[in-house]
């Protein structure tokens, strides 16, 4: 099986516009079908959850529908599944709840690798509970984070280490069995970030050996909003603040105020709209979430290759981080050019390809960028092989000093 990619994009509106998009990692475009779902449950008369009327019944199994749907998504228990305003907020949350639990002597475990997302959460709570943050680093020249950098930063005292699930930067996607396996030794707690991930390769909680996941919606396709996956026996464990009349049933209790009904109908129709990328597969949805994600791995592995071996063979563009396993993402930059420059050249060329940190500031750090960072392409699934040619020939033109582009096809 393999991406129909033209049936695909014909379900973007935003790609009639023509501008080729490279940014998906910071915000993937959604299709008619999303849009739709939010418009429809806004319009089709909601209100509080509950049992009563049909406005709250409609509510209630909005709420129910979105669950089910990102525990198909990355395998996980939909009891075990909180929607909150974003990534960030979530972590937040949870690093707040487990920070009062932790006193002095305790550690945690952060990665120069990750998003500040994944990092300043833990940080700032370690430092409130007087606990130590030891960090672990990434080879600067391919990207690599290796479970036994990350085994040497474990101790006895070990109480939380967060890794990402793949770098938004690089695109470096860390063993993380492999580094569960180590961090559950220490009967340590497991937190991974999949936020860039999840978009690109099918996802098991079980199988990734994480205790909570966490990730965004609009990242593959889905509206603005945050999801975190965790067992529900240890949300069960956890005791976040919340108001007094507000349920403490899990995961109710983890979701603050009246929920967004409609991003989490948008979410619902996201998964959906997953499953369908292979129209061949069939089975529950879980099966087709699985079967779409393998094809869609397949087309932007493709397209990764083949963008890389192009940019490379351009005399001035640096790439950075070659990991064995990565998400189709590629970090560049150009000697003696500013990112920000460079990537404002490729715009006007139509060619949406961001620059900066991406608030993986610790990463840029470490590499020698700086905030500056470097130009990233992400490839998404309706990104097709024109588009690998334009970024590549609006490259070429900036190294040429934005000579016109004639338009045609690499030879």
């Amino acid at each position: 099986m393999s991406l129909h990619v033209e049936s695909v994009r014909a379900q973007f509106p935003a790609l009639r516009g023509g501008t080729a998009h490279f940014d998906g990692p910071g915000g993937s475009q959604v299709p008619r079908c999303v849009a739709d779902a939010v418009a429809s449950t806004l319009l089709g008369g909601l209100s509080n959850r509950g049992h009563v009327s049909a406005a709250s019944r409609r509510a209630d199994q909005v709420v129910l529908e979105a669950r089910a749907a990102m525990a198909d998504l990355v395998g996980a228990d939909p009891r075990g599944v909180v929607f909150g305003r974003s990534m960030t907020s979530l972590t937040y949350d949870v690093a707040r709840t487990l920070g009062r639990t932790w006193s002095p002597g305790d550690e945690v475990v952060v990665t120069r690798l990750d998003h500040d997302a994944n990092i300043r959460p833990w940080a700032q709570a370690a430092e409130a509970a007087g606990a130590t943050v030891r960090w672990v680093g990434f080879d600067r020249e391919t990207g690599e984070l290796r479970p036994e950098d990350v085994a040497a930063e474990l101790s006895g005292r070990t109480r939380l280490v967060a890794v990402t699930g793949a770098s938004n930067l690089l695109g470096t996607r860390p063993d993380l069995p492999a580094i569960a396996d180590l961090v559950h030794a220490r009967d340590a707690l497991f937190f991974v970030d999949g936020v860039h991930l999840v978009p690109h390769a099918p996802v098991d909680l079980t199988a990734v050996g994480a205790d909570v996941l966490v990730c965004s919606p609009y990242k593959f396709f889905g509206p603005h909003c945050g999801v975190l996956a965790a067992r529900p026996g240890l949300l069960e464990t956890l005791e976040p603040d919340k108001l007094l009349p507000s349920s403490d049933a899990v995961p109710d209790r983890f979701e603050l105020g009246t929920l967004p009904f409609e991003l989490m109908a948008g979410t619902t129709a996201a998964v959906d709209f997953i499953a369908g990328l292979s129209p061949q597969a069939t089975g529950t949805r879980r099966e087709r979430v699985l079967a779409s994600m393998a094809v869609v791995e397949a087309h932007e592995d493709e397209l990764l290759g083949d963008l890389e071996s192009h940019l490379a063979a351009l005399d001035g563009v640096v790439l950075h981080g070659r990991a064995a396993e990565r998400t189709p993402t590629v970090l560049f930059t150009l000697p003696d050019r500013n990112p920000a420059e460079v990537s404002a050249a490729l715009a006007e060329a139509g060619v949406n390809a961001p620059s900066g940190s991406f608030y993986a500031i610790e990463a840029a750090r470490w590499m020698g960028l700086g905030a500056a960072g470097g130009i990233r392409a992400g490839i998404a699934p309706y990104t097709d092989a024109s588009d690998v040619d334009r970024l590549v020939d609006a490259v070429r033109s900036t190294l040429d000093g934005g000579r016109t582009l004639d338009g045609g096809r690499r030879g």
